[in-house]
């Protein structure tokens, strides 16, 4: 008690007035403050001297991490499945600048944009970190009069929110975008980025997975019907954008309270964004007393059907549901919007009762890993005359993805390899140093992978051992009688097979040679 009640009468001063302090208070005795100065000097040696430097702690900031080699061999593999189906859809990739005009990003981004960090001015210009990669990708096609692209960008983004490290929720991480920007009829790029998050997910294999899709104008249309004031949309809609974060009664209230919307309009909402279905629901709602009076509503509902005609024949349906309590809070939205997230309990076909608008069968949410949607004014707001570019696009969240992949590679006895090594130049004897350096540059020169030990005799055993533990599928051995013979003795780590071959035929092997096989 008495050492907390130092600590605040001593803040602020220093140590002989804190001293003093201590023995004008009544009842405390000289032991008593000794004991106490004693712990205080103890404090100030751990946290520096008088000239108010702090000891230095070794951390990465807040909501940042570092990665080992092998999660960055996890994060590599996963960037590769992801680039291979940009690719494979036609996409080519830009860059731009990780900072941008604080202008650039601000209005953008509706009560998420509390989240942007901004950067001192050093130089006449007010900056700030990008939040996203969609706005300077907007930003980039009004600049430079891009009127038609399909590109991929994948980069770091940066926002100011609380993390959640073990859910894979960070301050920095990286997004993985896949944007189509162009005039070109209603639905087919929409259906073909969905088919994209469908195949990354399938054959990065995460586990059992949905892709719930929405349409802004069919929310507006809805809280339009609903009773729901023009100027409070994009608030009321931030708020059913928490539905799979928080319960619906927690929501209402939100809305009711803070937003100060009336019971009776939150409850016509409470009805709708509880449905969940396909193409059928879709029709339905075009029936829908309510609905069929929005002509916004009607024409984000026949589009939602036109999309699910395209889905099926991409053969993805399995795994799309049309949820109406999909909101995504961003404010740049137009039109179709998507989020893919897996679940813990499996994602059931939809049932003849989600068909019919009715609730689908519930699965436990893991956690969004990709969202996305239509945002037909975006390039328009930077344009100087306004000109308006439609744009598509999805974006992977990576970090999420990465989280979920080394967890299951810790679960799993497969070893992760950290290097594409494929040959170990050894040696059995001492003193080839030189031989085992003119035989690993030969097999660097003809591209093939391969590495040697920084020892000028180190022993065959320990050079075995090195292989085995780094995955090096092959060991070249030199010794006195394969260089009096002109071979290499190559041994298969796993199999301990050993085969000799001639010198000639081993520098002969180029970058296109699977030297696993021999």
């Amino acid at each position: 008690m008495l050492g907390t009640f130092c600590v605040r009468v001593c803040s602020g001063f220093r140590a002989t007035s804190c001293v003093r302090t201590l023995h004008s208070l009544p009842g405390i005795t000289v032991a008593q403050i000794d004991e106490e100065v004693a712990k205080l000097l103890e404090l100030k040696v751990r946290l520096g001297g008088d000239d108010g430097k702090h000891q230095f702690v070794l951390k990465t900031a807040k909501g940042t991490r570092d990665y080992n080699p092998k999660q960055m061999a996890i994060r590599e593999k996963v960037f590769n499945t992801i680039i291979s189906c940009f690719k494979r859809h036609g996409a080519e990739t830009i860059d731009t600048p990780v900072f941008e005009l604080k202008e650039t990003l601000t209005g953008k981004y509706g009560e998420d944009s509390k989240l942007i960090y901004d950067l001192k001015d050093q130089g006449g210009e007010l900056l700030s970190l990008r939040y996203d990669l969609t706005v300077p990708f907007a930003r980039y096609l009004a600049m430079n009069k891009i009127t038609n692209i399909k590109r991929y960008h994948i980069a770091k983004v940066y926002r100011r929110d609380n993390p959640a490290m073990t859910r894979g929720r960070y301050r920095e991480f990286y997004q993985c975008d896949f944007d189509i920007a162009g005039q070109y009829d209603a639905m087919i790029p929409d259906a073909e980025c969905l088919k994209i998050v469908h195949e990354i997910l399938s054959e990065l294999d995460l586990g059992d997975f949905r892709i719930k899709v929405n349409d802004r104008r069919i929310l507006d249309g809805m809280f339009a019907v609903c009773g729901v004031p023009d100027d409070k949309f994009r608030t009321i809609c931030s708020t059913v954008d928490k539905l799979d974060k928080m319960p619906w009664e927690e929501v209402k209230k939100e809305m009711v309270n803070e937003k100060g919307l009336s019971e009776e309009a939150a409850d016509q909402i409470g009805e709708y964004v509880s449905m969940q279905g396909g193409m059928d629901l879709a029709e339905r709602l075009l029936q829908d007393q309510k609905m069929s009076q929005s002509k916004l509503a009607c024409a984000g509902l026949s589009d939602i059907k036109l999309l699910f005609s395209y889905l099926q024949l991409f053969q993805v349906t399995d795994k799309v549901v049309f949820d109406l309590s999909l909101a995504r809070g961003l404010d740049y939205y137009t039109g179709i919007i998507y989020e893919a997230v897996l679940t813990q309990a499996g994602v059931a076909p939809v049932s003849n009762e989600a068909q019919n608008g009715t609730n689908a069968e519930e699965s436990v949410n893991v956690g969004s890993v990709a969202g996305g949607g239509r945002y037909d004014g975006l390039v328009g707001m930077f344009d100087p005359k306004g000109r308006k570019v439609p744009c598509v696009g999805v974006s992977i969240g990576i970090e999420r993805v990465f989280s979920i992949m080394e967890q299951k590679a810790e679960a799993s006895a497969e070893k992760v390899r950290t290097t594409e090594v494929q040959v170990m130049v050894a040696s059995a004897q001492k003193n080839l140093l030189e031989e085992r350096l003119r035989l690993v540059t030969e097999l660097w020169n003809a591209g093939i992978k391969a590495e040697v030990m920084y020892k000028m005799n180190p022993k065959l055993l320990s050079q075995l051992q090195y292989c085995e533990e780094a995955g090096i599928p092959l060991v070249a051995i030199l010794g006195e009688q394969e260089l009096k013979d002109g071979v290499v003795k190559l041994r298969v780590v796993a199999t301990r097979e050993e085969v000799g071959l001639l010198r000639s035929t081993q520098c002969m092997l180029g970058p296109s040679e699977d030297t696993r096989s021999i």
